[in-house]
């Protein structure tokens, strides 16, 4: 059957997306997304599963559901936007990756050196992981930096020293381009205003 034409019950849309029934039901009740067709149970067609990859990418922005049925609303005759704006929010997951990837490989050689990894690293690491499941909200990032503040706070001059000269050497290991990627996925980390 061609998908332009096929239909999917709720439960099997839910299992195609993974998106949970309840999620959609709410989404139906809400009248965010309606079903094109009901015959005894919700039947969604292409039109619904193209309004519904909006919904979960605008849902990816940080927009409430409100916010969302506001912009769908008004629709979107052009989709590009929306994917292109899509596409910059995976190119920034893809960045905190890498910095992740980098962290982790100073963190496995410092191991492989039977060095423990410093609790400054792990707070990286910690930001760097968390930056790359969702944004982080303004509260969120200030108590990041002021937790990173206090740890700091108590190192001594010698461990201080030690996590400077640890970072120098991981900073001089990496490639233009690597120094590039991290600079995006520590630019990622920041909040959106």
């Amino acid at each position: 059957m061609d998908t332009a034409d096929r239909t999917w019950r709720v439960g099997e849309l839910a299992e195609a997306t993974g998106l949970s029934v309840r999620t959609l039901h709410h989404y139906d009740e809400i009248g965010l997304l309606r079903p094109g067709r009901r015959s005894g149970q919700r039947q969604y067609d292409a039109g619904d599963v193209r309004r519904l990859h909006r919904i979960v990418a605008l849902r990816g922005f940080g927009l409430s559901l409100a916010e969302i049925g506001q912009v769908l609303d008004g629709e979107l005759s052009d989709p590009r936007g929306l994917v292109r704006t899509q596409l910059d929010l995976v190119e920034e997951q893809i960045a905190a990756a890498e910095l992740a990837r980098t962290t982790l490989l100073g963190v496995l050689d410092g191991l492989d050196r039977a060095h423990e990894p410093s609790a400054q690293t792990l707070i990286e690491l910690i930001e760097v992981t968390t930056a790359m499941n969702r944004t982080l909200t303004r509260e969120e990032y200030a108590s990041m930096v002021e937790e990173r503040r206090r740890l700091t706070e108590n190192l001594t001059p010698e461990e201080l020293e030690a996590l400077e000269a640890q970072r120098r050497k991981a900073m001089a290991a990496l490639s233009p381009e690597e120094l590039e990627r991290m600079r995006q996925a520590r630019e990622a980390l920041l909040p959106k205003e």
